[in-house]
């Protein structure tokens, strides 16, 4: 084990050397792959944003439990008592029929509510939910039906519907174009690493000759694939926090102009680390292709 970390530690100073050693070449691939990882990462912390701003200018969607005109207060305390034992549930509120009478008169219905004598109007729960999934909707809509004193359930998810598959649809062709963007990736380091192969095709030589081995052989340039992968990821992640400067003082105009106040969330440590992650696998991924193919003929 102490050998194996020794071997491993040799081997990263010896692909960290490489890269110090050519500053201008490794300034450019991280650059490469920094740009090209920016638009997939930039893209699904943008396609977060987007849907926070359309649930903040829209307003969390609403179901509207509308009751019997003859529900009595045993029916009421049942339906209030249901609603507290709903997890899903984040907050909900009673409005009577002689509030929702008054609301409409105050909205300028006044003239037309003049000559009604009794209140046509239900009394009503209006119910905000935890999540938006409209799947939430719908499932929560037909159990609320069957309540004792429901008259009628009504949904304000239309916007919900259209906003899922907007972002759906978004998020698949962030995914697809996340793919060809980290194939492009691969291929950028098999080249650069080819190239490191072919610039140190006498040490190689010469490293056999002494009886390294083949794993011996390869293993700094995993270290130097896997690294300038890393330093691709971390150039992507402060392009990403420098578009989402660029973009805080439009966004939140924006939102002045709805009521709205918004402000841009850049990657969590999570997301960031996941970034650089993936980063260094794919720096290591093109690295492993392309010692197989070319280390062996050298």
């Amino acid at each position: 084990m102490r050998n194996w970390f020794y071997l491993h530690l040799r081997a990263f100073a010896h692909a960290l050397k490489r890269l110090v050693g050519q500053p201008f070449g490794t300034l450019l691939s991280a650059l490469v792959m920094g740009i090209a990882l920016t638009l997939p990462a930039g893209g699904y912390i943008l396609l977060d944003n987007i849907a926070m701003l359309a649930r903040g200018v829209s307003g969390k969607p609403e179901i509207s439990l509308f009751l019997n005109n003859d529900v009595d207060s045993a029916q009421l305390d049942t339906v209030r008592r249901n609603l507290r034992g709903e997890p899903q549930l984040a907050d909900f509120r009673f409005v009577s029929r002689d509030e929702a009478l008054e609301h409409l008169e105050s909205s300028g219905l006044g003239d037309v509510l003049g000559g009604i004598v009794d209140n046509p109007l239900p009394d009503a729960f209006v119910v905000t939910l935890r999540g938006d999934d409209p799947k939430l909707f719908e499932a929560l809509s037909a159990k609320m039906k069957n309540w004792p004193g429901v008259a009628h359930v009504q949904l304000d998810s239309a916007w919900v519907k259209r906003l899922a598959a907007l972002l759906e649809l978004a998020r698949v062709t962030m995914l697809v174009l996340s793919v060809l963007l980290g194939l492009a990736l691969v291929i950028v380091t098999f080249n650069t690493v080819r190239l490191q192969i072919l610039t140190q095709k006498s040490e190689i030589e010469v490293s056999r000759l002494l009886g390294a081995t083949n794993r011996f052989i390869r293993r700094p340039f995993y270290w130097f694939g896997g690294l300038q992968g890393m330093l691709g990821g971390l150039v992507a992640l402060g392009a990403v926090w420098i578009g989402i400067d660029a973009l805080a003082a439009p966004v939140a105009k924006v939102g002045e102009t709805y009521g709205v106040l918004i402000a841009l969330t850049g990657p969590g440590w999570k997301e960031s680390l996941a970034t650089v992650a993936l980063a260094a696998a794919l720096g290591w991924l093109g690295t492993a292709v392309s010692v197989r193919r070319h280390l062996t003929g050298v």
